[in-house]
This record gives C-alpha cells, structure tokens and sequence, in this order.
C-alpha cells in the first residue's frame, strides 16, 4: 500500500517539525518498518470532537490521542475560553480515569492551561466523570476536561470538554474549540511550560460535596433503614468508580455492600475483561459470580469512568438476569416518577428527557402519569444541555439513554452512575418492601404500560475505509429507503440531517426542532421504530430497533418477548440486509 500525498506530507512535517525526540523516533521506526496502513489510519485525519469529544487510539499521529493532539486541543480550548470570557478570570477542572497514560496526560492538559493563564482544579488521583462535572458547577468554572475513553478498549484514551453549566460542549462552542484547534498549525504555537502557582489540588472536600448531593437524590430513603443488610454487589470493572460508589451505597444506609475485589484494581489493561464495558455479558461474569455466592438482591458494575451501570436482578427461577439499558431505564424511570406521585409532589412542571434511540416506554409512562417527557439527540450532552435551558424553569427529575447512561437529580450535567447505583440499590429495597423482585416490577410495568422490547445492532468499520463504509451504507439508506418492516407499512421518517419529518400517508413534512446529525428513523403503523447512525464516539455504525405490544397477563410476559425477539430478528434482517 502506497501512501497517499496528503498523508506523506503529515508524517514529514512531524519527522522534520518540533516534536519530541521519543515521537520522532517512533515514527521512524513505523516509516523504516512500512508500516502504510497504521500510518495511514494515524494521519489520515486529525481527530475531532464527536457525541462524546475528543477520543481515539494512543500512539504517534494527528489520528491519535498524544502529547500533541491533546495539547492542541487545550490550546485551542484555552484560546476560545479567553476569548468568550474576556476580562474575566478564567478556572477549570480537571480530572481522569485509569486508562492507562491517563495521569501523564492530564498533567499535559494542567501544564497547558496553566501555562495560558488559567486556573486549574486537578483531582489529587482519578475519579469518576459525573464528579467531574459536579465539581465545575460546584467551583463557578468556565470549564473542565475528563481524561477517559468510558468504555473503548484498553488501547484507547480521549478528552472530553464541559462548559461552565458542567456539561458538555455543544453548538456553538464545540465547532468554535475545533476552528481554533485547527489554527494551530505548529506544535510550537502550544504552551506546555505549566505555571505551577495556577494549579491546585483537589482532594476529599470535593467528594464530600459530590456524596452529599447524590444522597439528597434519593426518593424513599427510609425503606433502606429496614433493608440495609440487603447483598448488593458491586465492580467498578478496575475504574474510577471504585471508592465513590461504595461510598454512595454506604452514605445510604447499605452496609452488606460485597465488592468484586479482582476489579478493584484501578488498571488500565482491564485485566479480567475482553471490553470494560457493562454492556456486555462478558464484562458481568464476575459480578453474577460473586452475586451467587453471596446471594445478592442485584449486581452492579460500572465502566471505567464511572458514568455508565449495568445490572443484573434475579430471575424467579433463581438465576440471575442481565437487564439492558432500556430496561434499567424503564425501572428507574418507573421508580423515581411513580415517586413522586404517590408522594404527592408532582406540580405539574416536572419532566424526563430521553434520547431518540432510547425506549419509547418512557414517553408512555410519562404521558399516563402527566409528566412532561422530552427527547433529544443521541448523547448525554443533549440531555445536560436542555437541563440547563430549563434550569428554574421546570423540575428535572430523571434522564437517561438506552447505553446505560442515567441521572437522577439535578446536581450534574452528564450521566452518572454514582447516583444510579444509589438509586437502583434504594428501588430494590423498595421493592423488597412490596415483595417483589425487581425482575417481577419490570413484568408488572409492562403489563401497565405495554410490552416495549429494542435491540442495538452495530458494526466496527476501522480506519479511512471504514469511515467510507459507514458514509456509504447512510448514503444509501436515504436513496432507496425501505417502505415495509416486518409487513408493516412505514408511514413517518425523520432524517435528522436535513431536520425534516415526513408523513408518508399524506405526504406532510415539518421541520425537526433539533440540531442537525446524521441519524435516519422509520417509524411503520404500529409504532415499530428502526433507526440509524453513525457512532460519534467509535468507529462503528448503529441500527436500534424497537417493538411493542399489550401484555394481557405476566404468565405470559417470556413467551411475548421471544415472539417480539423474532420479529426483531426479521426486521433486522431485511433492514440491515448484507450491510454489516
């Protein structure tokens, strides 16, 4: 494989521009080796900010996440916050993960805000992101950064980006960190020289604060007094998670809290996993492990960072279930609601926010109980981004994706599984109470409220061809779209590129009141839903589908989700076709 011009022209300047001897050689070594494709994939591109900011493999590369790329991007971080906020002095947070690199990196990250004149809050070790987030609101910061690739693969690290409300960079200030980014054509234009006077360490105060807001989030906290001997298993799967949510389960009331102790180790190469991701099965069995041993009510485990948790609730037969996000949603959601409602403290302006993707139950659910439920784009930012328009406005209550991503309370601006631990730990208790496993109140929700069941199915297209790949398959989707699901006639689309929905029976099209990205959503007669996007985070494309029906008893609860689970099947096969 030759290399292409513009990529030559990349690996020459960083041979030949002022980069580090150790970076230099490096590269080199991959030139002498011809290694073409790997130095394609690291200088094909520069990285950019995507649903969840900057994020990529570690290595040599403008394609890469390296002493360079994460300066440049607090360079040009730096460059705009001084420009947005002039004449004011300017403070961020700072904080990461275990991934491996993540402590070196984040001095980088310090050195170069330091060094442009710019108060920084370093954590004294790592910590999770919603603590993050916390702790720029808590501090009146003009920003923050997070050091962590969530869930990716060990060779993986990346960089989110907050603003001063604690979530993260949206429109228009994303796109304008990127512009300046992308003017600093020369290393040479960062200031690594850290003035140490600017940086200060954070430590246990900025825990207190965070843990006293996550017990304030709690809905029936006395029923933990009567159960607090209750097992409850926990992994942070070796991340950051490892002290704040056994702190948050004890805060609670919870003291029979059994930790899996071989991912306690904060460790980068995520040792006991393929993926450190809650998602998948794999990354569970150590906690299902322990949860049998111990006979534990529910096991919980979060990924690295701290901001996602996964589930796993006993089945009436003894074993134990892993729960997606849709379904962990649909409890928690359920939980903290019906809360509220049986307490009498709904007012009428109380709301829920969604993603698009995320399990259609929940706008049902709200509708019955005369909650406002509203939906957003993909991405936790969406969601932090509304909480703050509607900040005095109206009362937050609960948010959440279908990628195990959940808050309750209005303490952060981005998803966080300290407090979805706390909470999901408080609802099994209350459920207890009522004699029911959690397991037996999903079947009881959805006997309520209808039977929703949704499947993700994703394919991995890595590098520039990939890049292609996933362009190419949307690209095809909006030419020769489908008109049948299943046998259900589609009657609505929504193409969130172009912002606009259209009714397929009359031929109505409005405007979507979203941002503009690059998500496709077939919606047929009988509110079946099959969507498509590109991953803004990995290089991966996403196809969610959605079905539901009424269920007419719980007896029969298993055998309705197999059939929907077929029907899921058919769907995806003539949707997805030979696509992936």
């Amino acid at each position: 494989m030759k290399l292409e011009p513009g990529v030559k022209r990349k690996i020459d300047e960083w041979l030949s521009g002022p980069y580090d001897r150790e970076t230099k050689n490096t590269l080199q070594s991959m030139v002498d080796a011809g290694e073409h494709d790997k130095l394609t994939d690291a200088f094909y591109r520069d990285l950019e900010f995507g649903t969840g900011g900057l994020r990529g493999i570690m290595g040599v590369g403008t394609n890469r996440i390296n002493k360079y790329t994460l300066g440049a991007a607090t360079q040009g971080l730096s460059n705009y916050l001084k420009g947005h906020f002039k004449n004011k002095k300017i403070r961020v947070a700072l904080a990461h993960d275990n991934r491996n690199n993540a402590r070196k990196f984040a001095n980088i990250v310090a050195d170069v805000f330091s060094a442009n004149g710019i108060e920084v809050f370093f954590f004294d070790a790592l910590r999770p992101t919603p603590e993050l987030s916390f702790a720029i609101r808590h501090l009146n910061c003009q920003s923050g950064v997070m050091l962590t690739a969530s869930h990716n693969p060990r060779e993986y690290s990346g960089y989110k980006a907050y603003w001063s409300d604690g979530g993260q960079v949206i429109p228009p200030h994303d796109k304008n960190i990127i512009s300046e980014v992308k003017a600093i054509k020369d290393p040479g234009a960062i200031q690594f020289e850290r003035q140490k006077d600017l940086v200060k360490v954070m430590g246990a105060e900025m825990d207190v604060a965070f843990l006293r807001k996550v017990r304030e989030a709690a809905v029936f906290p006395e029923v933990v007094k009567k159960y607090s001997d209750m097992p409850i298993v926990f992994s942070p799967i070796h991340g950051a998670s490892v002290d704040m949510v056994p702190a948050a389960l004890g805060n609670l009331g919870f003291s029979n809290v059994h930790l899996v102790e071989e991912q306690c180790t904060t460790d980068g190469n995520f040792p006991t996993v393929v993926y450190p991701n809650p998602e998948e099965e794999e990354a569970m069995t150590l906690s299902i492990k322990k949860a049998k041993e111990v006979g534990a009510e529910l096991a919980m485990a979060c990924d690295p960072d701290g901001d996602r948790v996964g589930i796993a609730v006993k089945h009436p037969s003894g074993k134990y279930v892993l729960l997606n996000g849709n379904q962990t949603a649909t409890l928690v959601f359920h939980y903290v609601m019906n809360g509220w409602k049986s307490q009498g403290k709904l007012s009428g302006n109380e709301y829920i926010i969604k993603t698009i993707v995320t399990t259609f139950l929940l706008d049902k659910m709200a509708e019955k109980m005369g909650i406002k439920c509203y939906n957003t784009l993909t991405g936790f930012k969406w969601i932090g981004s509304l909480m703050t328009k509607l900040e005095g406005k109206e009362q937050f209550l609960v948010g959440g994706e279908e990628s195990y991503g959940y808050l309750i309370g209005d303490h952060v601006r981005d998803k966080d599984a300290v407090v979805s631990c706390a909470i999901i730990a408080e609802m099994a208790a209350w459920y207890r109470d009522s004699g029911k496993t959690l397991y037996e109140a999903l079947v009881d929700i959805h006997g309520e409220f209808g039977l929703y069941r949704e499947k993700l199915i994703s394919f991995t297209k890595k590098g520039k061809e990939g890049a292609a790949e996933i362009s190419a398959m949307m690209e095809s989707l909006r030419k020769n779209p489908p008109s049948m699901l299943d046998g259900e006639k589609i009657t609505l689309t929504r193409d969130y590129l172009s912002g606009m929905e259209r009714n397929l029976l009359t031929g109505e099209e409005q405007k979507l009141d979203f941002p503009q990205s690059n998500v496709l959503q077939f919606v047929t007669e009988k509110e079946t839903v099959a969507s498509a996007r590109p991953s803004g985070t990995e290089p991966k494309i996403k196809f969610y589908i959605s079905t539901n029906r009424n269920l007419d008893s719980s007896d029969t609860y298993e055998h309705h989700c197999r059939e929907l689970d077929q029907k899921i099947d058919r769907i995806k096969d003539e949707f997805i076709g030979e696509k992936g």
